[in-house]
């Protein structure tokens, strides 16, 4: 190494912002672990790079020992014999001595170039790393770079991360070049450089679409309580508004439709319910099942169920297709929803009042025959 490669180093540091002073820390190491390999010495040796100049050189250690604990010449020297060579050495002092190799100039160079490419390449990942654990739960647009029966592998700048089929919507095609959105679901760090996970299913992308298309979101005046999801089909998203000025609903959809729109053309015309998101959980429930309309709630506090009645006509609808308006009612409401038609529940009354009519006849049938028992027992006593 030479003053040129120093220079380099300060550069680097410039450029990178990779610590000059780390690096050779770890070029001292790997040469220290060099010599040992090639030169196989038994004594305690320290290498040292200069900083300025880039000259590297190799010192042997020995500690100062009293003559009676001295047990290995090559790692001890004894008192007397350390203060020949300086009177002012002490016990426990540590005597250096150069030792290094003619040929360990070459050495040097060939392993502080590996360790440089080495640095490099993991401060970069570290760059990378630290630039998307940032942006975890966040939507970046990447492009595709190639696509296989069960990933997706979606360029986002310096990095490829990866889409699994259980987070892509189902039926989308996703094609070589095709510009994406997508929701940073998971950044982790491997021996192999950042891993990153992306997805077009997970709830938290409509999430973001929305505070994209709505200012009112992004503002905070407009929030976003909850959101479920059957990605590729359907969505329920419950919104609250914080000024009594501002429609919730209305913001989200926007002017003509145009926010909802949007946000429905990026996730390939999937359906989307945006409802009023009340803490009376009566209400909320009501809502969540939009587009139906409810009839009545009754609410169980203690079990966090719900039974709703809605009217016969709209009782598929209440329910949806597979249950599908069911289920991502009892997702966005975190309740469960028990739903049944009018005349269900007016059978049902009727059954439950038919059955305790029949339990008071029985309980009346049974009082004659206790009378007669005990007629009985009079008789026997008189005859007595």
């Amino acid at each position: 190494m030479n003053h040129e490669f120093m220079e380099a180093l300060d550069e680097l540091e410039k450029d990178r912002g990779i610590d000059k002073e780390v690096i050779i820390d770890t070029i001292e190491q790997a040469l220290l672990t060099a010599y040992k390999k090639n030169f196989g010495s038994a004594q305690n040796v320290r290498v040292s790079v200069d900083r300025e100049g880039g000259e590297v050189r190799v010192y042997s250690q020995r500690r100062v020992v009293d003559e009676s604990d001295l047990y290995d010449t090559f790692l001890e020297i004894e008192l007397a014999d350390a203060i020949k060579i300086d009177p002012s050495y002490q016990l426990g002092d540590i005597i250096e001595n150069e030792v290094t190799p003619k040929d360990f100039g070459r050495i040097a160079a060939q392993t502080a170039k590996q360790v440089v490419v080495q640095r490099i390449r993991e401060a970069e990942r570290e760059i990378v790393y630290n630039e998307f654990i940032e942006k975890e739960s966040e939507i970046v647009t990447g492009e595709i770079a190639r696509a296989t029966s069960k990933t997706v592998y979606v360029n986002i700048g310096k990095i490829e991360a990866s889409m699994p089929e259980n987070e892509q919507i189902p039926g989308e095609e996703y094609k070589a070049g095709q510009k994406i959105k997508v929701y940073i679901l998971e950044v982790k760090k491997t021996n192999k450089g950042p891993q990153i996970v992306v997805s077009r299913s997970h709830p938290g992308l409509v999430k973001r679409l929305f505070e994209m298309q709505v200012v009112e979101i992004f503002e905070g005046l407009v929030q976003i309580k909850s959101v479920s999801r059957e990605a590729g089909s359907r969505t329920k998203i419950a919104v609250q508004s914080i000024d009594e000025k501002i429609d919730p609903i209305g913001a989200c959809v926007g002017p003509k439709g145009t926010r909802v729109k949007a946000v429905v053309d990026e996730l390939g015309g999937e359906k989307i319910d945006i409802i009023n998101y009340s803490e009376d959980p009566a209400e909320f429930i009501s809502a969540s099942l939009s587009p139906s309309k409810v009839e009545k709630v009754e609410i169980n506090e203690e079990e966090k169920t719900a039974l709703v009645v809605v009217p016969d006509y709209q009782l598929s609808l209440a329910i949806g297709k597979s249950g599908q308006n069911a289920r991502l009612a009892a997702k966005l409401t975190n309740w469960k929803i028990d739903i049944k038609s009018v005349s269900q529940m007016k059978e049902e009354m009727e059954a439950q009042k038919a059955l305790e009519d029949v339990d008071f006849v029985e309980e009346n049938i049974e009082l004659p025959v206790q009378d007669a028992e005990l007629d009985s027992q009079n008789v026997d006593l008189d005859e007595e």
